[in-house]
């Protein structure tokens, strides 16, 4: 009669797991392998091999620690092999590391016939609620990106971007909004906050905004999301009045700084003309080129 460890074990639906936390490695790993700190998932893998038959008990007992022993074995005993025993069992390299096959192969193994709890899946619903705290331990959330910093990041993979032809105000920025051919610094950032960064209260395609000076009297109003900040932080509008007259000329996205000196994002700019360029570029600006009105976009 064969016995239950001398097959492979049986096989069921994977047991659900938000995901694969992390690699583990023993102490003893080579060179190059980062030994795994102490975790919750090592609590919950070694509860899954021990109910598999690999490894001894009580449950209660078992630390975090991921230890040479429990990878390798440590001893000739079925029930002392831990996960080197296990993988054998399945054909996998005996290596007692876990990485993502080794980890899937311990989610879809039933207790084999002579153990207690045959035919239960081995990792039970301990063993993964504790895999699911390290999967959120070492996978945390990644912070929700603001549209402003959207817009400046999908802004700045158009530098060096040019109308065609020269001198002709045709742009791909025009020709979303719908006035290709006219002056496109506004609508340059419009197409920012509403393509590159999925959209914003503040800009609207067709009629929001293509003018500078609208921009500025709708922030002072505190209108459609726009409000004026002296702080500006990246992914902030910057509105210039080159000649100080009151009608505002250029628009750009602010890029780092401070409201002494900083870098922008600007459409419609080049070197030897500000407001009517014809490129996309990352210009150096400060108070000093005219007066300056730093406008904040709400985010949704």
């Amino acid at each position: 009669m064969t016995e239950w460890w001398e097959k492979p074990y049986p096989g069921g639906p994977m047991v659900a797991v938000p995901g694969f936390p992390r690699p583990l490695y023993p102490p003893s790993a080579a060179p190059g392998y980062r030994v795994s700190e102490p975790g919750d998932d090592v609590l919950g893998i070694k509860r899954t091999v021990w109910r598999a038959g690999r490894w001894q008990g009580p449950a209660s007992n078992f630390d975090t620690a991921y230890s040479d022993l429990f990878a390798h074995g440590k001893g000739g005993n079925v029930s002392e092999t831990g996960v080197a025993g296990v993988q054998r069992q399945n054909n996998i390299k005996d290596t007692g590391f876990i990485g993502e096959p080794t980890f899937n192969l311990l989610r879809s193994i039933r207790i084999p016939d002579g153990l207690p709890n045959a035919g239960q899946m081995a990792m039970d619903a301990t063993a993964a609620n504790l895999i699911a705290n390290a999967w959120y331990h070492y996978n945390p959330p990644k912070p929700k990106q603001t549209v402003r910093l959207a817009a400046l990041e999908g802004a700045i993979k158009w530098l060096g971007y040019k109308e065609s032809p020269t001198n002709s105000n045709r742009t791909v920025f025009g020709s979303w909004y719908g006035m290709d051919g006219q002056p496109w610094c506004a609508m340059f950032c419009a197409y920012c906050f509403e393509v590159e960064a999925g959209g914003s209260p503040s800009f609207v395609r067709g009629s929001r905004y293509s003018y500078v000076p609208y921009v500025v009297n709708d922030a002072r109003g505190g209108r459609n999301g726009l409000s004026v900040t002296n702080s500006p932080q990246p992914g902030d509008l910057v509105c210039f009045d080159w000649d100080r007259d009151g009608t505002f000329d250029h628009i750009g996205i602010f890029n780092s700084g401070n409201s002494s000196r900083f870098q922008c994002v600007e459409g419609n700019t080049s070197t030897g003309n500000n407001s009517n360029g014809g490129q996309v570029m990352n210009r150096s600006r400060d108070p000093g080129q005219g007066t300056l009105v730093f406008v904040r976009v709400a985010e949704p």
